[in-house]
């Protein structure tokens, strides 16, 4: 039976980054997403850390899609794979622009909710084809033009692509929250924001990623 909340891969002592890279981690400390624990793993390969880096302050933080869509489809993507580590985090940019928390906690059934609209769906629907595959391709690819533009639609799937690698990686690692550089709950989600609230937010009957909800 596998270890719960035990580092698979240590995390690297802050002491032995360079600056550049320490800079990266207060800010991963401060704003989040990605939050320093999975930061500071990635950080045993420079190579990595900075490939992850900046791809995800491209493609996450910039770009010309709204941002509160590529958060809906960062956390789909934690809940459709089960990344705890993921899928407690939320973006600080995506709830400053209004995104409510109701929003995140039907996206497993996104097509039958009413909190999202057809953009919204079409987004989701993208997200679910690439992790899963779609059997309706032409269906598909009819809604998303019907949405987006195919920049839009490259720098989604992208992202998306992006994201459900790694998360689908960390999942593994065995890493959670307030382990690295303690003391923020910045882009924490609601009931995740300290170590004592995220132990009892998990033990509840009604935590996302109880067995009981699998």
């Amino acid at each position: 039976m596998a270890t719960a909340n035990i580092p698979r891969i240590t995390y690297v002592p802050l002491e032995q980054m360079d600056e550049r890279m320490q800079a990266e981690m207060k800010r991963c400390a401060e704003h989040g997403t990605p939050r320093p624990e999975s930061s500071a793993v990635r950080a045993h390969s420079p190579e990595a850390f900075w490939a992850f880096a900046d791809s995800w302050k491209s493609v996450f933080h910039g770009g010309v899609l709204d941002h509160a869509i590529k958060d809906l489809c960062r956390v789909y993507i934690s809940r459709t794979v089960k990344c705890e580590f993921c899928g407690n985090q939320r973006s600080e940019k995506a709830t400053a622009a209004g995104l409510q928390e109701q929003q995140y906690d039907q996206l497993l059934n996104f097509e039958t909710s009413d909190l999202y609209d057809d953009r919204h769906k079409a987004a989701l629907a993208y997200a679910e084809a690439i992790a899963w595959g779609s059997q309706d391709l032409d269906g598909l690819w009819e809604r998303l033009h019907a949405h987006f533009s195919e920049q839009e639609l490259v720098e989604l799937g992208c992202f998306i692509a992006l994201t459900f690698g790694q998360q689908s990686w960390i999942r593994l690692l065995g890493i959670d929250h307030h382990q690295y550089m303690a003391g923020t709950g910045a882009s924490m989600a609601p009931g995740f924001e300290t170590a004592e609230k995220l132990a009892a937010s998990k033990a509840d009957g009604g935590y996302w990623a109880a067995p009981s909800h699998a």
